[in-house]
């Protein structure tokens, strides 16, 4: 059905480079998928070898894999330098790696604060610094979160990150804007992705936490990765030409009404 979709609406990023960190598993690999489809070359980057693998044979093909943690300053230029050789310049950056732990003011610790704001704010932060020479134009989207507006009880730390992605993309829009780089944030909603699994709970946590948040968004349900990766698609083509600065909600209504 995806497929089918992606190949009547075109080829809207035909010929297109793109980088998407976070590409091996959930929004990061459904965008990839996509994009592949929507006729761009991807390169994905995440932190496991094997799952980056598993990814780009799910991808199938117009796929460069680089293992990197986007914390690392190194791991970045090592990306992006695989990037320059095999493709010369970036047209899209997908700025998705990212992560989630509940915790309490209470109870969190000085490791699980910077561990947030390392991969949330530090690595998306200077991903998009890294990649800046590689792009003459084009888009660059981050991956903020429905929390930047919410006050979820154990989640502080990861909201207020979020919250910093989004203060991103408005100085960015601004920043770039004579490079002619368009800079967006999309904000998902709770998402059928390994997000929740991964997030410190128990497998009963997670069956409630699942459940407590289909119940507060209007359209009934966790959405699905695939939903996510269209709203990208969007934001990453030329159909969205006069869309910059914006923070694109993807949350079923969650945090709107």
């Amino acid at each position: 059905m995806q497929k089918t979709m992606s190949n009547k609406q075109g080829q809207r990023l035909k010929g297109k480079i793109a980088v998407i960190t976070g590409g091996n598993s959930g929004i990061g690999l459904a965008t990839a998928k996509r994009f592949v489809d929507e006729g761009a070359h991807v390169v994905i980057t995440g932190r496991r070898e094997k799952e980056l693998r598993e990814a780009a044979a799910s991808i199938g093909k117009n796929v460069t894999t680089v293992a990197g943690d986007v914390s690392r300053l190194e791991d970045l230029d090592q990306l992006f330098a695989v990037v320059k050789e095999k493709h010369g310049h970036i047209d899209i950056l997908f700025a998705n790696a990212g992560w989630g732990e509940v915790a309490s003011l209470e109870t969190a610790t000085e490791a699980h604060f910077d561990k947030t704001f390392d991969l949330n704010v530090k690595g998306t932060f200077f991903t998009a610094q890294k990649a800046l020479p590689l792009m003459k134009g084009g888009s660059i989207i981050l991956t903020s979160s429905v929390a930047n507006v919410r006050g979820d009880l154990a989640f502080t730390a990861y909201a207020a990150s979020k919250a910093a992605v989004r203060c991103f993309a408005r100085g960015w829009t601004a920043e770039l804007k004579d490079r002619k780089i368009r800079v967006n944030s999309m904000s998902p909603g709770p998402i059928e992705t390994p997000a929740l699994e991964n997030a410190g709970l128990t497998a009963e946590q997670v069956k409630l936490a699942a459940e407590q948040f289909a119940a507060q968004v209007p359209l009934g349900r966790r959405g699905k990765a695939e939903e996510v990766a269209a709203a990208v698609v969007f934001l990453a083509s030329d159909e969205s030409s006069y869309v910059t600065g914006v923070d694109l909600a993807v949350d079923g209504g969650m945090a709107q009404v």
